[in-house]
């Protein structure tokens, strides 16, 4: 069986795209206050590319034999990313700093299937890896200006 490793990635990345989707949808319905006419209809812009990241990452698992993740429960068991429970006690700054943290694990869980589709001389995988991680980056900049700080992407 080829690729074990890299399969095992992109299902962790199925299991964390959906729950940063969720989360990104939490977002967007918990918002309230400065910027809400601008940053709620952003948050469907995010939720659509994380989904189209995930539909990317499912479809490439199942074309190299492997079985994504498919269930909530399934979702829910794996994922690596902190969820909030749905309520009104957290500022817009708050909810966009836990996207940032959302997003510095998915930028590291990139990271991680670079090197290990690099190991396994999964080439073609490695190259998706490479251009969503490179959108996660722009997007950690995005919400990071927003919040007033540098990327620290670097750091």
């Amino acid at each position: 069986m080829k690729y074990t490793k890299t399969k095992a990635v992109l299902n962790q990345l199925v299991a964390d795209l959906s729950q940063m989707s969720m989360i990104i949808h939490q977002t967007h319905w918990y918002m309230r206050g400065p910027n809400f006419l601008k940053l709620h209809p952003l948050m469907d812009e995010f939720m659509e590319e994380i989904d189209s990241q995930l539909d990317v990452i499912s479809e490439w698992l199942i074309a190299l034999d492997g079985s994504p993740y498919s269930t909530l429960k399934e979702m829910a068991e794996n994922t690596k990313i902190q969820d909030w429970p749905g309520e009104w006690d957290k500022t817009t700054p708050e909810r966009l700093a836990h996207l940032v943290d959302g997003y510095r694990y998915l930028e590291d869980l990139y990271q991680h299937g670079i090197e290990v589709s690099d190991v396994e001389k999964d080439f073609s995988t490695q190259d998706i890896f490479i251009g969503l991680k490179t959108a996660i980056e722009k997007k950690i900049w995005m919400i990071q200006a927003e919040l007033g700080s540098a990327p620290e992407i670097d750091e």
